[in-house]
């Protein structure tokens, strides 16, 4: 695999669930000097964070199975094989806040939360880059 942030254990996208992705992707555009591209993910809008050609992350608005957490950037790491992994997190003492969901074109992803509390996204790619 070429891509450095495919490879498992990774750090790959970084993601930001918002109450007001305009302000947001104003906000980070001023600051960072970010570009965002406007897409339709599975027909919700989503902005992909760019520097240069690079996606790195994206913006979304918070959707209605999360009704009222706050707004908060997520963090995914690549991993090979997520069924293991989740049965792992599980062996460690971790729990699985949400299961393997299929993301169209990409791959799988779930959340887990480490025996501490913290939350952390898994991403497996369909494809290796």
């Amino acid at each position: 695999m070429s891509n450095p942030m495919k490879q498992h254990g990774a750090f790959s996208w970084n993601e930001l669930m918002t109450s007001d992705v305009d302000a947001a992707k104003a906000f980070y555009s001023e600051l960072l000097g970010w570009t965002m591209e406007d897409i339709a993910c599975e027909g919700v809008p989503y902005s992909m964070i760019k520097v240069g050609e690079q996606e790195l992350g994206g913006i979304m608005m918070i959707p209605a199975e999360a009704a009222g957490m706050p707004p908060m950037w997520g963090s995914y790491v690549t991993v090979d094989d997520i069924a293991l992994c989740v049965k792992k997190t599980q062996e460690l003492g971790g729990r699985i806040i949400m299961p393997p969901k299929e993301i169209p074109d990409v791959g799988h992803f779930c959340v887990i939360q480490d025996p501490q509390g913290a939350t952390l996204n898994l991403i497996q790619y369909q494809c290796s880059d």
